[in-house]
């Protein structure tokens, strides 16, 4: 194990029998203990120094809004929907994935009738059949006490399906490439509303669910947003959507900022003219491109590679990084624990404490795949470093030095373990493999059109792929926001 300059850990690659178990070590950067093979706790994780919290800046003998980084220019922030680390990477050659004999994983649970059901390789990318469920109940089962074994708790087989680079050719070579984060957990564990808002906030305050009128009754946190944060310094941001934005989680700033929200055809055109603000928020909206059930996840993975390509193929490149990470688990089977976190507030979830569902934000939600994508990329790198999405948060904090919104951003690693600012391994973008999805287009989706690879590409967004009837109840709030938002 090898310490490295920019503050994680270097994993010196194992044997094939080994390779699989999660090394414990120490990223010094953010001080959080790796907690994914320990027993699942209450409690704080260890830190060698003091709690930061709201207001600590990365550098505290320099004011807010010193760049601190100038080789970054642009972040771009980039949120696909609902799907584990294991439910795409189990499989994967690298990182914590799948235990697996004889090219067959092992991994299992047990249902309600007995029976032990192993972790099986979905029939196809349409997420057919009854779709499985992240709400705060169900994480919370199939987490048990940190067990990892309740993912039929309701006997849904689907929870145990998985894809390959079969299925997902270019999110597959994207993780043999750049960068992959093996303990990114969902910041809470609960649904996309809560999630995305920690993503924007690092809190969701007392939400555990992704309900539109309560998000829209709530008081606006109490540090405000990282826009917020970015506007008093005068620093340039969008929010690029296809068809939602993600800052209307949140009325105060959507309604003080909807000058900033462009489409998606604009951040095509922005990246090719290499025009991009110095941080970016691009969404897959709820119409056509997410990968949340009962979508086609293809059609995301190929939105996927439309973003990342128009990042590494714009004259902005050699200056920019790319965070790619799910929103949350989306119901799907992770082997790895969650472990501890820091709550960011004082603020309890709405919801009464249950046995092995405590009312704190004291542990993460379960894994999920996040990636670092830049030329300052490190070549063949697995992070293991616990992340969450409020280290996103503590990037653009550690760049501007400014002040957490909560103590969770506070002491959140900021990925730095994952770039070598010194040495650009890929000045020159590398060649991904092609997504997966035919060229005639989705046939789980036949109405959904390819994504637009070009702004002249660009057409405007689909109908949804089923009915309002067919749709889980979390896509169907998130049509309320959208039809509030418009």
């Amino acid at each position: 194990m090898d310490a490295i300059p920019d503050g994680g850990v270097r994993f010196v690659p194992m044997g094939e029998i080994d390779r699989r178990r999660f090394l414990l070590g120490l990223g010094a950067a953010s001080g959080l203990a790796l907690a994914g093979c320990r027993p699942w706790r209450p409690g704080f994780p260890g830190h060698p120094h003091r709690r930061l919290g709201p207001g600590d800046r990365p550098d505290p003998r320099r004011p807010e809004g010193v760049d601190l980084l100038p080789q970054i220019e642009h972040i771009v922030i980039y949120m696909q929907e609902n799907h584990s680390y294991d439910s795409y990477y189990g499989m994967h050659p690298r990182g914590d994935g799948y235990r697996v004999r004889h090219g067959v994983p092992t991994n299992s649970c047990v249902d309600q009738e007995g029976r032990v059901v192993p972790v099986t390789h979905a029939p196809d990318t349409c997420q057919s059949g009854r779709g499985v469920s992240q709400n705060w109940v169900s994480t919370h089962r199939q987490i048990d006490g940190g067990r990892m074994d309740g993912f039929l708790f309701d006997d849904n087989y689907n929870a145990m399906r998985y894809w390959d680079g079969t299925d997902l050719p270019f999110y597959w070579s994207l993780a043999s490439t750049f960068p992959i984060c093996d303990r990114w957990f969902a910041s809470a564990p609960a649904q996309t509303y809560p999630n995305r808002m920690y993503l924007q906030a690092g809190t969701c305050q007392d939400l555990i669910a992704t309900d539109t009128t309560k998000a829209f009754t709530m008081p606006h946190p109490a540090n405000g947003t990282i826009w917020d944060k970015l506007n008093a310094f005068g620093i340039s941001w969008r929010d690029y959507a296809w068809d939602l934005p993600d800052i209307a989680l949140f009325p105060k700033t959507w309604n003080a900022n909807k000058d900033k929200v462009r489409n998606y055809p604009q951040f095509l055109a922005d990246c090719a003219a290499g025009t991009l603000p110095s941080v970016s928020i691009v969404s897959p909206g709820v119409n056509s491109y997410t990968e949340e059930n009962p979508s086609d996840i293809q059609l995301g993975e190929a939105y996927s590679a439309s973003v990342i390509n128009a990042i590494m193929h714009g004259p902005a490149w050699p200056r920019t990084v790319l965070l790619f990470m799910y929103d949350e688990h989306g119901g799907y089977y992770d082997h790895v624990p969650p472990p501890a976190a820091i709550p960011p507030d004082d603020i309890p979830p709405a919801v009464a404490p249950a046995p092995g569902a405590p009312a704190a934000w004291d542990h993460y939600g379960l894994r999920v795949p996040g990636f670092v994508i830049s030329p300052f990329s490190r070549r063949n790198y697995v992070s293991h470093v616990v992340h969450d999405h409020t280290s996103v948060l503590r990037l653009i904090e550690t760049k501007f030095n400014l002040g957490a919104l909560t103590r969770r951003d506070a002491n959140a690693d900021n990925l730095l373990d994952c770039l070598d600012l010194r040495h650009p391994a890929f000045l020159e973008p590398p060649t991904l493999a092609a997504p997966g999805l035919p060229a005639t287009g989705s046939s789980c989706s036949p109405q959904i059109p390819p994504p637009p690879t070009s702004a002249a590409g660009a057409t405007v967004a689909t109908a949804p792929a089923a009915g309002p009837a067919e749709l889980s109840d979390s896509m169907q709030e998130r049509f309320a926001l959208l039809a509030r938002a418009r």
